[in-house]
C-alpha cells in the first residue's frame, strides 16, 4: 500500500434514478490513475457513503479494485453506526481486494477516548491490511490528538498514516514531533494542500481532482519538489475550486463541477439535492473563471 502522491476521494457516480453507474464509475477510476494519482479513495464522505449500502460499499469497492487492476491500490472508507458492521465492512473489503482501509470514527456517535480508541482498534486489528486513521474534528466531532494517535501507532503495526482534516496545519508538525517518520501523514482539506506538504505532509486525499486530476497532480509534485513558484502559481488558480471542499455542501458543489466539465453527473442521493439558485450560480461563476484562466497554468 502507497499512501503518498494523490488520492483522489471518489464520488459515486449515479444515475438519474440514484442507482450507482457501475460502468461511469470504473471509467473514472482509471481515469484518476491514467492522470498520475497513485490510489484511489471508495466510499468516504465524498463518496456519499452513508447513504451507500453494505452491499452497495462492497460492489464500489470491487469495481475499482477490477478497473485499475494492479496499477494502483485502492482503499476502502470504513464508517459505520457500529463496531460490529465496521469490522464487518473491513473484512469484506479485504476479501474484495482492497489493499488499504481508511478508518473513521463511528457515524452519530462522539464520545470519549476510551470507546473511540476501541472502536478504531477493532477495525484496524481486524485485517492485516494497511490502514489510514481519518481525523475529521468538523464533520465527525471526534478529534484523534496526536498523543492518542501514537497510543493507537503503538499498539497497531499496520497503522501506517494518518489523513488529518482538522484544518490545522500544527497537528502535522505535532505528529511529526512525537512519531518522527512512524506514520505518513496526508491532507484531507483541499485548500490546505500546499502548507500541509510544507510541515511535512506527503499524501493528498483529494476532493476537486475528481474533476481537475492532471492538475491535482502537478500541483502536489511541485509543492513536493520545492518548486514554490510553481507549485503556487498552480494553487493561486486553483484555490476557489479548492474551497468548494471545505463547506457543507461538497459533496453537491464537486459533483456539479463534475458535471459541468464532463468528467462526471450533478446527481445525488436524498437528504442531498443538487444545489440550486444563488448556490449554483456561484459555484458556476468560481469554475467559469477556472476554466478561462487555466490555459496559463505552468503544468
Amino acid at each position: 500500500m502507497t499512501w503518498t502522491g494523490v488520492l483522489p476521494a471518489l464520488t459515486t457516480n449515479l444515475r438519474p434514478n440514484g442507482a450507482i453507474d457501475q460502468v461511469a464509475f470504473a471509467r473514472h477510476c482509471r481515469w484518476m490513475i491514467d492522470s498520475g494519482c497513485t490510489g484511489l479513495v471508495c466510499c468516504g464522505s465524498l463518496g456519499e457513503a452513508a447513504t451507500l449500502s453494505f452491499e452497495e460499499k462492497i460492489a464500489v469497492v470491487t469495481t475499482a479494485v477490477r478497473a485499475v487492476g494492479r496499477r494502483a491500490p485502492v482503499v476502502l472508507g470504513i464508517a459505520a453506526l457500529s463496531t460490529g458492521e465496521a469490522v464487518a465492512l473491513a473484512r469484506a473489503g479485504a476479501k474484495a481486494g482492497c489493499r488499504g482501509l481508511m478508518v473513521l470514527p463511528p457515524y452519530v456517535y462522539s464520545t470519549d477516548w476510551r470507546e473511540m480508541k476501541a472502536h478504531v482498534s477493532a477495525v484496524i486489528g481486524a485485517t492485516p491490511l494497511s490502514c489510514m486513521l481519518y481525523n475529521n474534528p468538523p464533520a465527525y466531532k471526534t478529534d484523534f490528538l496526536p498523543a492518542q494517535v501514537a497510543e493507537l501507532a503503538a499498539a497497531h503495526p499496520n497503522l501506517a498514516a494518518v489523513k488529518e482534516s482538522s484544518g490545522d496545519t500544527r497537528r502535522v508538525t505535532a505528529l511529526k514531533a512525537i512519531l518522527g517518520n512512524r506514520l505518513t501523514l496526508l491532507v484531507g482539506m483541499d485548500d490546505g494542500i500546499v502548507e500541509g506538504i510544507r510541515v511535512g505532509a506527503t499524501g493528498w486525499i483529494a476532493g476537486l481532482v475528481n474533476a481537475f486530476p492532471v492538475e491535482s497532480v502537478a500541483l502536489f509534485n511541485a509543492a513536493m519538489a520545492g518548486d514554490t513558484a510553481r507549485a503556487d502559481a498552480i494553487y493561486r488558480w486553483f484555490l476557489p475550486l479548492l474551497r468548494l471542499d471545505t463547506v457543507p455542501k461538497f459533496v453537491q458543489l464537486i459533483k456539479l463541477v463534475q458535471a459541468e466539465t464532463g468528467t462526471g453527473t450533478a446527481t445525488v442521493r436524498a437528504p442531498r439535492l443538487e444545489v440550486a439558485g444563488a448556490e449554483r450560480a456561484a459555484a458556476l461563476a468560481v469554475l467559469r473563471t477556472a476554466l478561462r484562466e487555466r490555459k496559463r497554468l505552468p503544468l
